[in-house]
């Protein structure tokens, strides 16, 4: 027995070290550059340089968009000129994403997305701001330290701690997490309307943690649409989304 109970501690042991090591690549799935024929615009910030996707040039207002960990924000380029044809769009590609420099990790995305926003909110009267996935946390660090006008979150999460609590939860991710993505915590600084849209059947990120953000969003009374059928992956792909999205920020 005593053998066995060493065994099995000798494995969670490895099995924790495994996941210490190689958690950025559970969290963070690059996509190379995509073709789009838009024009783009490159921010230099910490030595790095963050290419970002613009549509809809020379208009008063402008929107940024942080996209999911494994997606190719090109993709929505052309529905975003399509339904937001009054706002300038930058789509950002993380540090390592789309042809950006570096590797992504929590503070070199909060950093690059702050100093988006400063270069971005210089050019345009007002600056909103939709997060979805992973950028749902970056978003939110942007809201709770910059005055945006607006803030959608698009199948959010409390924190990233929390969702991989739930994943591994024999393993003390307070401790072995390095990016938590803590988006429940800021709350309190955050000023901006909110609208969070959230996916009915998500199985990436539980219903449960996106029910703690809305707890924790309370105080600012948030809009909450629920797209119905959606899962996490296509609920773009559903005619509310844009619509609720439209509407929210016009």
């Amino acid at each position: 027995m005593l053998k066995l109970l060493f065994s099995l501690l000798a494995l969670y042991l490895a099995l924790g070290t495994i996941l210490f090591v190689m958690q950025r690549t559970l969290i963070y799935f690059p996509r190379g550059a995509v073709d789009h024929g838009y024009p783009e615009q490159t921010f230099n910030n910490q030595g790095e340089m963050i290419n970002t996707i613009v549509v809809n040039g020379g208009q008063q207002q402008a929107l940024i968009y942080f996209g999911g960990n494994a997606e190719a924000v090109a993709f929505n380029a052309a529905d975003f000129a399509r339904v937001l044809s009054d706002f300038t769009v930058y789509l950002v590609n993380y540090r390592g994403y789309g042809g950006s420099s570096g590797s992504p990790n929590e503070q070199g995305l909060y950093s690059d997305a702050l100093a988006i926003y400063d270069q971005v909110s210089r050019q345009h009267t007002g600056t909103a701001v939709i997060g979805r996935s992973l950028g749902s946390g970056i978003a939110s660090y942007l809201a709770a330290r910059r005055d945006i006008s607006r803030l959608v979150l698009v199948t959010p999460f409390d924190s990233i701690e929390a969702v991989a609590q739930s994943q591994f939860p024999i393993y003390p991710m307070k401790y072995l997490l390095r990016d938590k993505y803590d988006s429940a915590a800021r709350s309190k600084d955050i000023k901006a309307k909110v609208l969070l849209v959230i996916a009915e059947h998500d199985r990436v990120i539980r219903r449960a943690r996106s029910d703690k953000l809305v707890e924790a969003f309370a105080p600012l009374k948030p809009q909450v649409e629920i797209i119905k059928n959606a899962d996490h992956n296509d609920i773009s792909q559903y005619p509310k989304y844009y619509q609720v999205i439209e509407s929210f920020l016009k």
